[in-house]
Protein backbone atom coordinates (compact mmCIF):
# COMPACT_ATOMS: atom_id res chain seq x y z
CA UNK A 1 0.00 0.00 0.00
CA UNK A 2 2.02 2.95 -0.80
CA UNK A 3 0.94 6.66 -1.63
CA UNK A 4 0.70 6.57 -5.01
CA UNK A 5 -2.63 6.92 -5.84
CA UNK A 6 -7.58 5.68 -8.99
CA UNK A 7 -8.42 4.76 -11.91
CA UNK A 8 -9.57 7.28 -14.12
CA UNK A 9 -13.14 6.62 -14.42
CA UNK A 10 -15.46 5.63 -11.42
CA UNK A 11 -17.15 2.12 -11.18
CA UNK A 12 -19.67 2.23 -13.32
CA UNK A 13 -23.03 4.23 -12.94
CA UNK A 14 -26.53 2.60 -13.89
CA UNK A 15 -27.75 4.34 -17.00
CA UNK A 16 -31.18 6.24 -16.84
CA UNK A 17 -33.93 4.41 -15.43
CA UNK A 18 -37.40 5.46 -15.59
CA UNK A 19 -37.94 2.44 -12.65
CA UNK A 20 -34.81 3.45 -11.03
CA UNK A 21 -36.85 4.33 -7.71
CA UNK A 22 -39.10 1.58 -7.09
CA UNK A 23 -36.23 -0.97 -8.34
CA UNK A 24 -34.11 0.44 -5.44
CA UNK A 25 -37.09 0.25 -3.05
CA UNK A 26 -37.80 -2.99 -3.90
CA UNK A 27 -34.48 -3.90 -3.70
CA UNK A 28 -33.73 -2.83 -0.18
CA UNK A 29 -37.42 -4.54 0.64
CA UNK A 30 -35.73 -7.79 -0.45
CA UNK A 31 -32.74 -7.24 1.51
CA UNK A 32 -34.74 -6.65 4.65
CA UNK A 33 -37.21 -10.23 3.97
CA UNK A 34 -33.72 -12.02 3.01
CA UNK A 35 -33.51 -11.66 6.70
CA UNK A 36 -35.95 -14.21 7.64
CA UNK A 37 -36.34 -15.95 3.77
CA UNK A 38 -33.11 -15.96 2.46
CA UNK A 39 -32.21 -14.47 -0.80
CA UNK A 40 -34.75 -16.38 -2.55
CA UNK A 41 -37.80 -15.72 -4.80
CA UNK A 42 -40.31 -16.39 -2.21
CA UNK A 43 -38.32 -13.06 -0.45
CA UNK A 44 -38.42 -11.25 -3.73
CA UNK A 45 -42.39 -11.99 -4.24
CA UNK A 46 -43.00 -11.08 -0.58
CA UNK A 47 -41.12 -7.84 -1.12
CA UNK A 48 -43.63 -7.17 -3.98
CA UNK A 49 -46.67 -7.44 -1.90
CA UNK A 50 -45.24 -5.63 0.98
CA UNK A 51 -44.90 -3.03 -1.57
CA UNK A 52 -48.64 -3.59 -3.57
CA UNK A 53 -47.16 -4.50 -6.54
CA UNK A 54 -49.03 -5.56 -9.34
CA UNK A 55 -48.66 -9.38 -9.89
CA UNK A 56 -45.48 -10.05 -11.69
CA UNK A 57 -44.23 -6.58 -11.24
CA UNK A 58 -41.29 -7.60 -8.97
CA UNK A 59 -39.92 -10.12 -11.80
CA UNK A 60 -40.35 -7.50 -14.39
CA UNK A 61 -38.11 -5.22 -12.29
CA UNK A 62 -35.52 -8.11 -11.01
CA UNK A 63 -36.10 -11.08 -13.69
CA UNK A 64 -32.57 -12.12 -12.93
CA UNK A 65 -34.20 -12.66 -9.55
CA UNK A 66 -32.04 -13.01 -5.63
CA UNK A 67 -28.43 -12.55 -7.90
CA UNK A 68 -29.33 -10.17 -9.72
CA UNK A 69 -30.59 -8.00 -6.87
CA UNK A 70 -27.39 -8.90 -4.92
CA UNK A 71 -25.63 -7.31 -7.71
CA UNK A 72 -27.74 -4.29 -7.66
CA UNK A 73 -27.51 -3.83 -4.16
CA UNK A 74 -23.81 -4.12 -4.25
CA UNK A 75 -22.96 -2.16 -6.82
CA UNK A 76 -25.14 0.55 -5.40
CA UNK A 77 -23.32 0.13 -2.00
CA UNK A 78 -19.84 0.72 -4.06
CA UNK A 79 -21.21 3.94 -5.46
CA UNK A 80 -22.84 5.08 -2.29
CA UNK A 81 -19.20 4.42 -0.34
CA UNK A 82 -17.76 7.01 -2.74
CA UNK A 83 -19.90 9.71 -2.63
CA UNK A 84 -19.23 9.71 1.20
CA UNK A 85 -15.86 9.51 0.68
CA UNK A 86 -15.64 12.39 -1.05
CA UNK A 87 -17.88 14.35 1.01
CA UNK A 88 -15.45 13.74 4.14
CA UNK A 89 -12.47 14.03 1.67
CA UNK A 90 -11.00 10.60 2.30
CA UNK A 91 -8.78 11.41 -0.53
CA UNK A 92 -6.17 13.64 1.69
CA UNK A 93 -5.38 11.42 4.69
CA UNK A 94 -2.82 9.06 5.42
CA UNK A 95 -3.13 5.99 3.30
CA UNK A 96 -3.56 4.00 6.50
CA UNK A 97 -6.67 6.00 7.34
CA UNK A 98 -7.89 6.16 3.58
CA UNK A 99 -7.91 2.20 3.59
CA UNK A 100 -9.38 1.99 7.90
CA UNK A 101 -11.89 4.95 6.59
CA UNK A 102 -13.20 2.96 3.23
CA UNK A 103 -14.10 -0.51 4.95
CA UNK A 104 -15.94 1.22 8.01
CA UNK A 105 -17.86 3.31 5.85
CA UNK A 106 -18.49 0.23 3.79
CA UNK A 107 -19.32 -1.91 6.59
CA UNK A 108 -21.43 0.86 8.80
CA UNK A 109 -23.62 2.32 6.14
CA UNK A 110 -24.08 0.24 3.25
CA UNK A 111 -23.72 -2.99 4.11
CA UNK A 112 -27.12 -3.37 5.28
CA UNK A 113 -28.49 -6.13 8.07
CA UNK A 114 -26.04 -8.81 9.62
CA UNK A 115 -28.23 -11.56 8.79
CA UNK A 116 -29.65 -10.11 5.18
CA UNK A 117 -25.24 -10.11 4.65
CA UNK A 118 -24.96 -13.55 6.20
CA UNK A 119 -27.46 -15.35 4.09
CA UNK A 120 -25.81 -13.44 0.57
CA UNK A 121 -22.69 -14.66 1.71
CA UNK A 122 -23.82 -17.74 2.11
CA UNK A 123 -25.49 -17.59 -1.20
CA UNK A 124 -22.54 -16.26 -3.02
CA UNK A 125 -20.28 -19.00 -1.51
CA UNK A 126 -22.02 -21.72 -3.92
CA UNK A 127 -19.57 -22.88 -6.43
CA UNK A 128 -22.03 -21.85 -9.32
CA UNK A 129 -21.71 -18.16 -7.84
CA UNK A 130 -17.94 -18.20 -7.46
CA UNK A 131 -17.46 -16.03 -10.29
CA UNK A 132 -19.96 -13.69 -9.36
CA UNK A 133 -18.98 -13.14 -6.29
CA UNK A 134 -15.10 -12.44 -7.21
CA UNK A 135 -16.48 -10.25 -9.43
CA UNK A 136 -18.43 -8.06 -6.63
CA UNK A 137 -15.69 -7.90 -4.46
CA UNK A 138 -12.96 -6.72 -6.81
CA UNK A 139 -15.51 -4.27 -7.82
CA UNK A 140 -15.81 -3.13 -3.96
CA UNK A 141 -11.95 -2.75 -3.36
CA UNK A 142 -11.61 -1.18 -6.60
CA UNK A 143 -14.34 1.56 -5.45
CA UNK A 144 -12.92 1.86 -2.21
CA UNK A 145 -9.16 2.52 -4.12
CA UNK A 146 -10.89 5.14 -6.72
CA UNK A 147 -12.58 7.16 -4.04
CA UNK A 148 -9.10 6.43 -2.24
CA UNK A 149 -6.96 8.44 -4.97
CA UNK A 150 -5.75 5.76 -6.10
CA UNK A 151 -3.55 6.54 -9.76
CA UNK A 152 -1.29 3.62 -9.68
CA UNK A 153 -1.51 1.73 -13.32
CA UNK A 154 1.63 -0.67 -12.88
CA UNK A 155 1.66 -4.13 -11.08
CA UNK A 156 0.81 -2.03 -7.82
CA UNK A 157 -2.63 -1.65 -9.18
CA UNK A 158 -3.52 -4.94 -9.04
CA UNK A 159 -1.37 -6.01 -5.87
CA UNK A 160 -3.18 -3.01 -3.94
CA UNK A 161 -6.55 -4.08 -4.52
CA UNK A 162 -5.60 -8.47 -4.09
CA UNK A 163 -4.44 -7.28 -0.31
CA UNK A 164 -7.30 -4.75 0.03
CA UNK A 165 -9.52 -7.41 -1.13
CA UNK A 166 -8.34 -9.69 2.20
CA UNK A 167 -8.46 -6.90 4.62
CA UNK A 168 -11.90 -6.12 3.47
CA UNK A 169 -13.12 -9.85 3.65
CA UNK A 170 -11.24 -10.79 6.82
CA UNK A 171 -12.78 -7.97 8.63
CA UNK A 172 -16.57 -8.30 7.25
CA UNK A 173 -16.47 -11.83 8.24
CA UNK A 174 -15.38 -10.15 11.86
CA UNK A 175 -17.88 -8.02 11.74
CA UNK A 176 -20.87 -10.52 11.05
CA UNK A 177 -20.20 -11.94 14.61
CA UNK A 178 -19.26 -8.82 16.48
CA UNK A 179 -21.56 -8.12 19.21
CA UNK A 180 -19.28 -5.03 20.78
CA UNK A 181 -21.24 -1.36 20.94
CA UNK A 182 -20.76 0.23 18.29
CA UNK A 183 -18.88 -2.73 16.83
CA UNK A 184 -15.34 -1.40 18.59
CA UNK A 185 -13.88 -4.91 17.99
CA UNK A 186 -14.64 -5.15 14.58
CA UNK A 187 -12.61 -1.51 14.09
CA UNK A 188 -9.65 -2.87 16.56
CA UNK A 189 -9.29 -6.05 14.39
CA UNK A 190 -9.20 -3.81 11.40
CA UNK A 191 -6.30 -1.64 12.63
CA UNK A 192 -4.33 -4.68 13.36
CA UNK A 193 -4.92 -6.14 9.67
CA UNK A 194 -3.79 -2.82 8.23
CA UNK A 195 -1.17 -2.80 10.45
CA UNK A 196 0.61 -6.35 9.65
CA UNK A 197 -0.63 -4.88 5.90
CA UNK A 198 2.03 -1.75 6.61
CA UNK A 199 4.63 -3.76 8.13
CA UNK A 200 4.70 -6.57 5.54
CA UNK A 201 5.11 -3.56 2.71
CA UNK A 202 7.86 -2.14 4.91
CA UNK A 203 9.63 -4.83 4.44
CA UNK A 204 9.14 -5.48 0.87
CA UNK A 205 10.59 -1.92 0.14
CA UNK A 206 13.40 -2.99 2.44
CA UNK A 207 14.20 -6.34 0.93
CA UNK A 208 13.55 -4.20 -2.65
CA UNK A 209 16.18 -1.68 -0.82
CA UNK A 210 18.85 -4.24 -0.42
CA UNK A 211 18.48 -6.46 -3.07
CA UNK A 212 18.77 -3.54 -5.62
CA UNK A 213 21.93 -2.66 -3.62
CA UNK A 214 23.45 -6.02 -3.22
CA UNK A 215 23.38 -5.80 -7.66
CA UNK A 216 25.02 -2.49 -7.62
CA UNK A 217 27.87 -3.81 -5.49
CA UNK A 218 27.75 -6.90 -7.80
CA UNK A 219 27.79 -4.92 -11.01
CA UNK A 220 30.71 -2.96 -10.06
CA UNK A 221 33.28 -5.92 -9.27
Amino acid sequence: MDDTNTPDTPPEAPQNDPDAALRGQLADAVAGEASFEGWTRAALAAAGRRLDLPAGEADRLFPGGPIQILTYLSQRADLRTIEDMDKEGVATLKIRDRIKSAVRIRLERHSGEREAVRRALSLLSLPFNAGLALKLLYKTVDAMWYAAGDTSTDFNFYSKRATLAGVYSSTLLYWLNDRTPGAEATWSFLDRRIDDVMKIEKLKAQLRSWTGGQRRTAARR
